[in-house]
């Protein structure tokens, strides 16, 4: 007995032992993958999990050689191999446009800029923010209230250090720029803290010298529409010569309710909207207007369309500026004085305050479910209407 206990022991024994070798071979492996973590943060860091794609555009502001800021207008992205970037940039441009790092605070050469102009991308040019929107917020970066044009930032979930934060890229080329955060001042409310390394300044004087080739082509517009479901609104004026693009989503409510779940519920100030981008040397905003009121949708039905019920379905115009509004009030006079919409029109001419865009099994949904159901039943007619109705309106197929 005592031989098979001195046994048990030392068995014990070694399995003691093999299980602390086991924890501290386990710990020091955790230990070089933290570090090793933590030195691709900060000297290598990831590369961005979005890639643009080579040839493809993107709808943004940009300056002509007058010196004015136009558009949107369509300009191609700007794509570049990594060793292209290192050959055009500084180390440290590189290091935070490229791969996300952060400049020191206190130390941007365009913290204390106080002249008046353009803030652009370091990478490719593109106009981000202007001298009138940028505040003193004591952060030790440059920051800004608002963009120069919402067309040229783009905004991305940023999950990195054990935060969620909104990472703000460039448009056109991607590259990082900084964050933006819910503690600004009036009237939007918002921070765009920038990293001033990758800014480059040119006074308001000079605006003409970022003038942009993209600039050269015809200046597109946006209209924004609710009538019903985005599904068919967008199937119709997908098929408009003229129409460049069109993408569903929400306005009216707050950023936080803009989404599927929350707007379908009812409860929200969001409808369901279209952003029409169109080409006004081809098709003007009264002729969008003309074929939302009398082929797209049913403008004297209040808070709905066909079975879908509730103000998420609401006819409205969200107009972007005093033009559009007097549009479209005189569009309305029009078509209810020569009886080209039969009944009393309920259409509600709303300011645009944001656009949110919707999910992306949304976009092109009638295009990629053409036989779906409701789409065969709902917004096929729709096209059929048009096709009839505005035939030398339609695009080549």
């Amino acid at each position: 007995m005592k031989t098979n206990l001195r046994t048990w022991k030392l068995v014990g024994a070694l399995g003691l032992l093999l299980i602390s070798v086991a924890f501290v071979t386990a710990r020091a492996t955790q230990l070089v993958n933290q570090a090793q973590a933590e030195t691709e943060s900060t000297d290598m860091p990831k590369e961005k999990a979005q890639v643009q794609e080579p040839g493809k555009t993107v709808k943004v502001k940009v300056f002509n050689k007058e010196g004015r800021l136009i558009g949107p207008v369509e300009s191609p992205r700007v794509v570049k191999t990594d060793a292209e970037w290192k050959a055009q940039l500084t180390a440290d441009q590189y290091r935070i446009l490229r791969h996300e790092n952060t400049e020191s605070a206190f130390c941007g050469i365009l913290l204390d800029n106080k002249e008046k102009g353009i803030y652009a991308c370091v990478g490719c040019g593109l106009p981000l923010f202007a001298s009138d929107a940028k505040f003193i917020s004591g952060t030790g970066w440059p920051s800004f209230y608002a963009p120069i044009a919402p067309e040229n930032i783009t905004e991305k979930i940023d999950s990195s250090f054990g935060m969620v934060r909104t990472e703000i890229t460039c448009a056109r080329c991607d590259g990082h720029l900084g964050h933006v955060f819910d503690d600004g001042p009036r009237p939007t409310g918002r921070r765009y803290c920038l990293n001033g390394t990758v800014l480059q300044f040119t006074v308001s004087e000079n605006a003409a010298q970022l003038a942009d080739p993209a600039a050269d082509k015809p200046e597109l517009k946006n209209a924004v529409l609710a009538g019903g479901c985005f599904w068919c609104t967008e199937a119709v004026f997908e098929r408009l010569d003229g129409v460049v693009d069109v993408v569903s989503g929400y306005a009216g409510g707050t950023k936080d309710t803009a989404n599927y779940q929350s707007v379908s519920t009812g409860t929200t100030d969001h409808a369901e909207v279209i952003r029409i981008t169109y080409d006004p040397a081809k098709i003007s905003y009264a002729q969008l207007l003309k074929i939302f009121f009398t082929v797209a949708h049913d403008p004297t039905t209040l808070n709905r369309q066909g079975g879908d019920v509730g103000r998420q379905y609401r006819s409205a115009v969200f107009y972007a500026d005093d033009a559009e509004k007097q549009a479209a009030t005189e569009m309305i006079k029009q078509l209810q004085t020569d009886g080209s919409v039969k009944g009393k029109i309920v259409t509600t001419l709303e300011p645009l305050e944001a656009f949110y865009l919707a999910e992306k099994y949304h976009q092109d949904y009638a295009q990629q479910n053409p036989t779906n159901p409701y789409i065969v039943g709902v917004a096929k007619p729709k096209v059929d209407k048009l096709e009839k109705t505005h035939a030398e309106k339609l695009k080549s197929q």
